[in-house]
This record gives C-alpha cells, structure tokens and sequence, in this order.
C-alpha cells in the first residue's frame, strides 16, 4: 500500500524541494508525493470549483459547507503541491435510516443494529488519474471503517450513472459488487438518468440470503448430519463388535 501523511492545512506539510505550480502543467511524479488530510472550511470555494468540474450533479451551497466544516462526514482531501487533486466524502449512518431504495444492502436481523458508510463522492483532477489516487482516498476510508470502533459498519454502499464505465470498472476492481439497478435515479440537467447501486461489505456483513443461499444452507446442514450419524454408527458397530467379543470369549470361558 502506498504510504501517505495526513496533516493539517495550517500547518506546513512535509518538506519537499519542488516549489508550488499549477498542478495542471505538472505530471504526478510519486504516489508520495501526495498528501491527504481532512477539507477545512476554507476549502470551500476550492472544492466547489472541482466538484463542478467533476461531476454532473449541481450541488447546492449548503452540501459544501456542510462537508468543510460538519465531523458527520468523513471528507478527505488528496493534497499535491499545496492544491487538492482528489477527494472523498462519505457519510457512516445507522442502516435504519438508509433510503428506501438501499433497504437490501443488509438482512433485516444485521440492519436493525448495524452502521454502513456511504460514499457521497470520489473524485480525481483530470490530469492527475491513473496515478492511484483514487484507491489512495478509497483504502483511507476503508481503514478507517475497518477498525475495532468502527466494527458495526457491516457494508459501504454508493451509487453511480449506468453511463459511468470508469467509475463502474474502479469500484468492481476493488470488489464492489453490483446491488441494484435505479431507473431514473438522477436528475441531471432536467433530464431523468438510470443509476447502479454497488457494495463491498465488510468487518462480517453479508447481503440477504437469497433462497439458493438457504438451500445451500440447509443441504450443509444435511451433509453434516449424515456425516455424523455416520460416524455414530462406525462407533455402535464398534461398541457391538466389542461387546460381541467379550461374550464370546466368556462363554468359552465357561466352556
């Protein structure tokens, strides 16, 4: 995994020999050259810009302040050259107050105590992808809600444009599976858009069980209790083989 320093955006970053430039002129070098740390309020102007740029959602003000400045979001800057290149903004809820829509991530005995993550936004400045920043910000979250405080986080959930093949072929091959198909999920532009709903579970959640999950359940239940009436009969056998002997060999003992 690659290694990274969080700090503080008031505070000075690690040294480094090359000086700030505009980072759309300038090729990522090292994935360490990149730090990450927490949006600050006064990212606000600047994140909004890049989101506008990113994705074709219109977010309304209050979503950026709202996730500068509130602890309910983990919101994650990738920092190269003093400038944000990359972000994550996620939310951890309790599974009961999920959409309507997202109600089947969990079994309704896991979700009625069980938190899940979800993933609001992942975005990487056009110049600087394909460097790794995205699994960079992605594993920053992950180790975060894999650790022992965060072990009620059973799934981490996001949804994404049909339409959206980079996006699709990132989360896939970090072993998000596909949950749900969204018609007319969106609305962008005034115009309805189809959405995919996809989850990586973790720290011991699991989907619903479907019914060939229970057929396969029980035909292990079954497996096992044939193998031990099996192994119970082997032993009587034995016990009567025993018994058998010993009678014999005191009748002709009698004898």
């Amino acid at each position: 995994m690659a290694q990274f320093t969080l700090y503080n955006k008031h505070s000075a970053p690690p040294s480094s020999d090359s000086t700030r430039v505009d980072c759309d002129h300038v090729p990522l070098c090292s994935i360490n050259d990149v730090q990450l740390r927490f949006l600050v309020p006064d990212d606000l102007t600047e994140v909004r810009q890049l989101c506008q740029e990113w994705f074709p959602i219109d977010y309304p003000l209050s979503w950026y302040e709202d996730i500068t400045s509130s602890t309910r979001f983990f919101a994650l800057a990738a920092v190269y050259n003093l400038a944000i290149i990359g972000l994550i903004v996620a939310e951890i809820k309790p599974y009961r107050n999920v959409n309507k829509e997202d109600k089947g991530i969990l079994p309704d005995s896991m979700g009625r105590s069980a938190d899940v993550g979800y993933i609001l936004s992942l975005g990487v400045h056009r110049s600087h992808r394909r460097n790794g920043i995205g699994s960079l910000l992605l594993d920053a979250l992950m180790n975060h809600l894999t650790t022992a405080e965060r072990h009620s986080v059973k799934a981490i959930f996001l949804h994404t444009l049909t339409t959206n093949q980079p996006a699709i072929f990132f989360y896939e091959k970090r072993r998000f599976t596909l949950h749900s198909f969204l018609p007319y999920y969106y609305n962008i532009r005034g115009k309805g858009k189809d959405g995919f709903t996809y989850v990586n579970y973790i720290n011991g959640g699991h989907p619903p069980w479907t019914l060939l999950d229970h057929i396969k359940h029980y035909a292990s239940k079954v497996r096992h209790t044939s193998s031990l009436c099996a192994w119970l009969t082997g032993r009587v056998q034995l016990v009567v083989r025993w018994f058998y002997h010993k009678l014999l060999t005191r009748f002709n003992f009698i004898e």
